[in-house]
């Protein structure tokens, strides 16, 4: 059996910052790692592949030549072979585009196999798109906001606990199928010093725009629906309250006056 998990390199901020003259994230000097949630799907299919026999895991990443290291972390996490999609043809790719270009590669590189998982959303971008919309395109039933992942007994089916607004339901889908991946129960672990040195001898394979069977104008800028007009941040919000030499009583009705502004209070 044969699992897919997309992953994706994001840069590790707490506070995004925004080029006021460009309109984009400043990513100079920022350190780039393995998104969290692509890290939560990697896991869930490490333990279907510690509990079930004969199952493999690829991990598929789009992006620059350097998209390569969340491709070697996930393999000391437990991946078994990577695929790097990069190509100067794909820059300025939406969800769309982005969504149809894993969607090729997965159904060229790995056609044999059957279940896609992939985290709920990047943290650089927070869209959540890209999995609906790689399902959609595969043909393949999706659960979303998936906190526990295991197959059925028969191995034909996936069962999947997903996170509700009010707590959790247990679903199950016939393979293949696609699962966007929460945290749920998974603890982020760091690779064994044994991991580290088997991911070296573990292959990543490099795909091109050339080894997809996409004309040039679904790919990339051209290929996308949507274009980002602008990005900034939104502006700050002033939510204290200073008060000096004040009565007491006029204080009070101050501090009152400011909940009920705040809505606090009626």
């Amino acid at each position: 059996m044969k699992i897919v998990v997309c992953v994706k390199q994001v840069p590790e901020v707490t506070n995004v910052q925004v080029d006021p003259k460009t309109g984009t994230l400043i990513r100079e000097g920022v350190k780039s790692i393995l998104n969290p949630f692509c890290e939560y799907a990697l896991d869930h299919a490490v333990r279907i592949k510690n509990s079930v026999p004969d199952v493999s895991i690829t991990v598929v990443t789009m992006g620059p030549p350097q998209a390569k290291d969340v491709l070697i972390r996930s393999l000391e996490l437990g991946a078994d072979e990577g695929i790097l999609i990069t190509d100067r043809k794909f820059a300025g790719a939406d969800t769309w585009a982005t969504s149809l270009t894993l969607a090729e590669a997965i159904r060229t590189v790995v056609p044999d196999y059957e279940l896609v998982l992939v985290g709920k959303q990047a943290i650089d971008g927070d869209t959540a798109q890209v999995g609906p919309e790689i399902a959609e395109i595969l043909g393949l039933p999706q659960i979303t906001y998936g906190v526990e992942v295991a197959l059925t007994s028969t191995r034909r089916q996936v069962r999947v606990t997903q996170e509700v607004e009010k707590g959790y339901e247990v679903i199950e889908a016939s393979l293949p199928a696609l699962v966007t991946c929460s945290k749920g129960e998974v603890v982020r672990r760091a690779p064994s010093f044994k991991d580290v040195i088997n991911a070296r001898n573990k292959r990543i394979r490099v795909v091109s725009a050339n080894d997809l069977h996409l004309p040039e104008e679904q790919l990339g800028l051209q290929g996308s629906y949507t274009q980002v007009v602008k990005v900034f941040p939104p502006p700050a919000k002033k939510s204290n309250l200073l008060l000096q030499n004040l009565e007491a009583a006029d204080a009070a009705k101050e501090i009152f006056g400011f909940l009920k502004e705040k809505r606090f209070v009626e």
